[in-house]
């Protein structure tokens, strides 16, 4: 096992199983099944999270629409075929299911290390509020990679907007969800949920070099507030 392929992808989510738990496949005689976890924030809103398990985690005890349990694990990324077009699909993919749930633990914490792999996008909201989007590779065992949407807000959307694709960096925050509607025909408005990474606190492991930057730094270190 490559422990540095588990270290750069930690998720612990505690919260209200929100959906029934289905079957989806099997990989080498282990089952997956697909189900959803309802996290709530400080806020009173909710968050609910795409859940992938293993049936070796339910030791036997199938997880429970309404049971309260503490997830550990990773936050993956997959692509779905949807009709002609390929969809970047999201799940949180358990390692460990603790029940009943933790007390006392922030209820969703994500901490991710890997590269920006698309440039940067910077936006101002018609709020005049900071916004920029990320689209962070994270390295996975087996040659494989997630990519995970971040989004970062204020002084820290500025910083980040201008790294280059290729930098290296470590970033914490929370797996949020939020509804969206999207005109796919004329009349025709259907609503969708996105998933992303709300990211609160952000450092740079290393910069790639370039005719503005041509040096490199670390451990530049930048917290939301």
């Amino acid at each position: 096992m490559n422990y540095d392929m588990m270290s750069n992808n930690k998720l612990s989510l505690t919260g209200t199983i929100a959906s029934p738990v289905v079957f989806t496949h099997e990989v080498l005689g282990e089952s997956f099944f697909e189900t959803s976890i309802e996290v709530k924030r400080l806020s009173g809103l909710t968050d609910v999270i795409p859940l992938t398990v293993s049936d070796r985690l339910m030791e036997g005890e199938p997880l429970r629409q309404g049971e309260e349990v503490t997830v550990e694990g990773q936050f993956r990324s997959h692509n779905k075929t949807v009709g002609d077009k390929s969809k970047l699909m999201l799940t949180a993919f358990a390692r460990d299911v603790i029940r009943p749930a933790l007390e006392g633990i922030n209820p969703n914490s994500l901490e991710v290390c890997g590269y920006i792999c698309k440039q940067p996008v910077y936006r101002v909201t018609p709020f005049n509020r900071e916004i920029c989007d990320v689209l962070l590779a994270v390295n996975r065992a087996y040659n494989k990679s997630d990519y995970i949407p971040c989004i970062l807000w204020g002084r820290s959307a500025r910083y980040v907007k201008d790294l280059c694709v290729g930098t290296k960096a470590s970033m914490r925050g929370r797996v949020q969800s939020r509804k969206y509607s999207k005109t796919i025909a004329e009349g025709v408005v259907e609503e969708r949920t996105a998933y992303e990474f709300s990211v609160n606190r952000f450092r740079v492991e290393e910069r790639v070099s370039t005719r503005f930057h041509d040096r490199s730094e670390r451990d530049i270190s930048v917290k939301l507030f």
